[in-house]
């Protein structure tokens, strides 16, 4: 074989796909299944993406093909499985909102999956979720106009095909949602680029002018989803210009403890699977995991003994970490038990911001890991027997 006759390397695998990609027969699917109204621009009817968003059942209810679409290609039936854990009203305000065009801003604790929900909804209703402006200190306008190609602008001067389209200049031209993570983290001068295209619908060029390029105006379904954490308040608050162009939707905590068990439990064993090893956690040790973050995050126990509440977010994306590490450690570090490892992984959690917070951590065991050690169960006495540990 020659140099020339070998065959190509294999593109390399990705850690994690885009939501369009990773549910893509879901996707095609709804839309086939679901024939109704749309929205301009939409890929999906805002019952369909409620419906991809929420699942169609927490029985696994399969949605039925329609006879007119059975020679698609699709499957007869599918069930859609619930990728967000929380209100469906919530969604459902979410979607009303995008489809009267108008901004969504999801606000909440860091953790609590608002970047993960704008994700589902992008793909869902534009059939991509790539069209994102990730918010820093360092964005600066440009990623919400538009910015140039200096070698044709050396070359050419300023013309259409040198400018050089942000996302959201994309979204407009497309009739498509674009994506503003963490758009506190911007400086409010870079912010308030968003108030003119929210309101106005166009954006204008000046250096273009007197040419038919001088202007961009928003193709019907555009509209922006951003987020902010609520713990980002004062680091570059909105203005009230701003402020008024979005809708606000708070995103909280997991409120029902046996679905936050299950959703860090599912999500734990993906990653660990990403990781080339099989999930060997027990349950009790998930069980206790998820007990202790909940109880940390609320300041007051199951039982009802109060809990000194740590400066950090005790979030369910953070106990996700926990899990995966303690499989991963489980899978390639085997050597007693797993449950043993618990206790530092949650220093780790709780140091974070503030190192008071390691009192706090010691205060919960000297509280509720004692007295649930005192009432006999095995495994919180293994856990207050590695309060040494800590």
């Amino acid at each position: 074989m020659t140099v020339t006759d070998q065959p190509a390397p294999a593109a390399p695998a990705r850690q994690v796909l885009p939501a369009e990609e990773r549910y893509a027969a879901e996707l095609a699917f709804l839309a086939a299944q679901d024939p109704g109204p749309r929205p301009p621009g939409w890929a999906l009817t805002p019952r369909a993406v409620v419906t991809f968003v929420c699942g169609s059942g927490s029985d696994g209810t399969e949605l039925v093909l329609p006879e007119r679409r059975a020679g698609s290609g699709l499957p007869a039936r599918m069930a859609i499985a619930a990728k967000f854990v929380g209100e469906r009203s919530l969604v459902e305000r979410c979607v009303v909102t995008l489809a009267g065009e108008r901004g969504l801003l999801l606000t909440g604790e860091p953790g609590t999956a608002k970047s993960m929900l704008s994700e589902l909804l992008a793909a869902a209703v534009s059939g991509t979720s790539a069209l994102t402006v990730q918010g820093t200190a360092g964005t600066t306008e440009d990623a919400f106009r538009y910015g140039w190609n200096y070698a044709l602008l050396l070359a050419q001067g300023p013309t259409a095909q040198a400018l050089v389209d942000s996302p959201v200049l994309s979204a407009m031209r497309t009739g498509r949602v674009v994506r503003v993570e963490e758009i506190t983290r911007c400086l409010p001068e870079v912010q308030d680029a968003l108030v003119s295209i929210l309101s106005d619908r166009r954006v204008s060029v000046p250096e273009l002018t007197a040419t038919e390029d001088a202007v961009v105006s928003a193709a019907p379904g555009f509209t922006v989803i951003a987020t902010a954490n609520l713990r980002d308040r004062g680091v570059s608050e909105m203005s009230a210009a701003l402020k008024r162009r979005f809708n606000f939707e708070t995103v909280a905590p997991i409120a029902d403890a046996d679905a936050e068990a299950a959703l860090i439990r599912r999500q734990a064993v993906a990653a660990v699977r990403r990781a080339g090893a099989a999930f060997g956690v027990d349950d009790a040790v998930l069980d206790a995991l998820v007990t202790v973050f909940r109880d940390l995050r609320s300041g007051r126990s199951a039982e009802g003994w109060d809990v000194e509440r740590p400066g950090t977010v005790m979030s369910t994306a953070e106990a996700v970490q926990v899990a995966a590490s303690l499989g991963v450690a489980a899978a390639y570090l085997p050597g007693g038990d797993v449950l043993d490892l618990l206790p530092g992984h949650l220093l780790g959690v709780v140091r974070k911001d503030d190192p008071a917070d390691h009192a706090r951590l010691l205060g919960y065991w000297d509280g509720p890991v004692r007295r649930r050690a005192e009432d006999g169960s095995a495994m919180w006495r293994r856990l207050w027997d590695l309060r040494g540990s800590l």
